[in-house]
């Protein structure tokens, strides 16, 4: 039985997720429309890396030279005290390639902007539209009706919820995010501020402090960085959509707790990039609810602490995309296989390696110091077998499936 007509598919978010799925929908012919929050791209973020399954996708995709072209230069991991002086070092060589810091790693704002350049470039109907989403969903056996911001009411064969941990796509379609999201205990913080003294070129450096963490790792222009924090606290509320509280959270954390703590504040105060957010985990009964899906962090966030949200995102979309292609009348049938075929990676890429921040951080100085005193043990080459088998999983045995 032949294809009727041409779907038309809604992806609901305008990142890594939503653009990857939107590319490969593109490439097949398929009619997309994208909407996207925000007013414009959002440059920089946290450093998001490739490895394994994700990497094998890219490739497929295309997407590789242009990743080559923002890769930055990634030596390793090193720990320092609050004096800044190094007590263990984490080379990327010594995990081939494939450990916390990978061969191939991207700011998410600039992999974000190798898929955007490739949509540019992809024959086919795409409609990408900044300023607006999505504020009521109608389904029937044959389509949704969708309503947005904007006032427009426009009808699909499918919508693809690609935006965010917060999804508001995932809340119209399947109900409220208390129901999917659990609290991991604490937030993350990540901004750029200018280059402190003494940063190696090319190390990701952490110090260990009560009830924090607090990284930095250069940008590929020297005279910026990336300040990476993470806050072990108790939930509050009162917290989202609040940057005041949350720069008061950051500072009474790290006031007066040495090393570069004291360029951190500053940079804060006055970067254009602050992202705050709570550590949280999303787990969905299913990823379909009719004629609408989840893709990336909507549907499986398992949160920043896996490090493997992006591979997620990248997987998910290529594996969603293959499906749809291969039966574009049985759109059903695709979000069924696609959830089907994905959720064994899902599975394995979701959990947290050494256990969670619980296990990282502590909220007393002794606590810290022992803290400090197990990375030396565990980065030793003794120790490597197990860190291996800690940082691998199995995510690195999923076969991606060939379309």
């Amino acid at each position: 039985m032949g294809t009727t007509h041409t779907p038309r598919i809604l992806v609901s978010g305008g990142g890594i997720a939503g653009n990857a799925v939107a590319l490969q929908l593109l490439r097949a012919g398929i009619d997309v429309t994208v909407i996207e929050r925000a007013a414009a791209p959002r440059p920089g973020g946290q450093a998001v890396d490739l490895r394994g399954p994700s990497r094998e996708a890219a490739e497929r995709m295309g997407l590789m030279p242009g990743i080559r072209k923002y890769q930055l230069q990634e030596l390793g991991m090193s720990y320092v005290d609050p004096q800044g002086q190094t007590y263990a070092n984490m080379s990327m060589e010594f995990f081939d390639g494939k450990g916390p810091v990978a061969e191939i790693e991207i700011t998410r704002g600039d992999l974000n902007q190798v898929l955007l350049d490739e949509l540019a470039g992809a024959a086919g109907d795409l409609d990408y539209r900044y300023g607006d989403w999505i504020t009521t969903l109608d389904q029937d056996d044959s389509g949704v009706e969708v309503g947005f911001a904007s006032g427009r009411t426009e009808r699909f064969d499918l919508v693809v919820g690609a935006d965010g941990v917060h999804s508001a796509t995932r809340r119209l379609a399947f109900g409220p995010e208390e129901q999917f999201s659990t609290y991991l205990g604490g937030y993350m913080s990540f901004f750029t501020i200018p280059t402190p003294p003494d940063v190696r070129p090319g190390w990701f450096t952490m110090q260990l402090i009560p009830s924090a963490a607090v990284g930095l790792r250069p940008d590929g222009d020297p005279d910026t960085a990336k300040a990476i924090l993470t806050v072990l606290t108790d939930r509050d509320p009162a917290l989202r959509g609040d940057p005041d509280a949350q720069h008061r959270l950051i500072r009474n954390h790290l006031d007066g707790d040495g090393w570069h703590a004291p360029a951190i504040l500053a940079g804060m105060a006055t970067t254009e990039d602050f992202y705050f957010d709570e550590l949280a985990r999303i787990d969905m009964p299913t990823l379909n609810a009719g004629r609408v899906t989840l893709l990336g962090d909507a549907g499986y966030c398992g949160s920043p602490m896996t490090g493997m949200g992006t591979a997620m995102a990248i997987v998910g979309a290529y594996v969603l995309a293959g499906e749809i292609t291969a039966t574009p009348d049985d759109l059903l049938g695709a979000v069924g296989r696609y959830e089907q075929k994905v959720t064994p990676f899902l599975d394995e890429a979701k959990q947290l390696p050494g256990g969670g921040i619980d296990m990282m951080l502590s909220h007393s100085r002794f606590g810290t110091a022992m803290r400090r005193t197990a990375n030396r043990v565990m980065l030793s080459r003794v120790m490597r077998p197990v860190m291996m088998k800690m940082f691998f999983g199995k995510t690195e045995d999923y076969e991606l499936p060939t379309y």
